[in-house]
C-alpha cells in the first residue's frame, strides 16, 4: 500500500475481518479493525512510503503490527477541538488496546497493538 492508495485501508479492514471471522469473538475483532485502520491510515498519510501489516492470533491474544519505511517515530500529539477528526489515531490505540508500542525496525518502524480476549 502507498499514500495514494488510502482506499486500501478498507481492504485491509475487510481482510482482517475475514481472517478473524472464525478465530476471534466479534467485539474485540471490531476493535481490532478500528485500530488497524487508524495505524494504516497514519502510516500512509504520514510516511508516504506504504506499509506492511502483520496479524497473529495466539490463545487469548491478538497482535497487529503495521510497519512503515520511515525511521522517524510518531510524535505525541494532543488534538484540540478545532482539529476535527485529525490526530486521534494513536489516542484511540492507547485507549482501546490492552498493550501497544512503537519500535525501530531495520528499514523504518513498527507500530503494534495487542488485544486480550477469548477465541470464538
Amino acid at each position: 500500500m502507498d499514500r495514494t492508495d488510502l482506499a486500501a485501508v478498507s481492504e485491509v479492514r475487510c481482510a482482517l475481518r475475514e481472517f478473524l471471522r472464525y478465530r476471534w469473538r466479534v467485539e474485540p475483532a471490531e476493535v481490532a479493525e478500528l485500530l488497524l485502520s487508524e495505524l494504516v491510515t497514519n502510516a500512509l498519510v504520514h510516511t508516504g512510503r506504504g506499509a506492511v501489516v502483520t496479524v497473529s492470533v495466539v490463545p487469548a491474544k491478538l497482535r497487529v503490527e503495521v510497519r512503515d519505511f520511515v525511521p522517524a517515530m510518531p510524535l505525541s500529539y494532543v488534538p484540540n477541538a478545532d482539529d476535527g477528526t485529525h490526530g486521534r489515531g494513536l489516542i484511540l490505540v492507547q485507549s482501546l488496546a490492552d498493550a501497544w508500542g512503537v519500535g525501530a525496525h531495520a528499514l523504518g518502524k513498527v507500530v503494534w497493538f495487542e488485544l486480550d480476549g477469548e477465541r470464538s
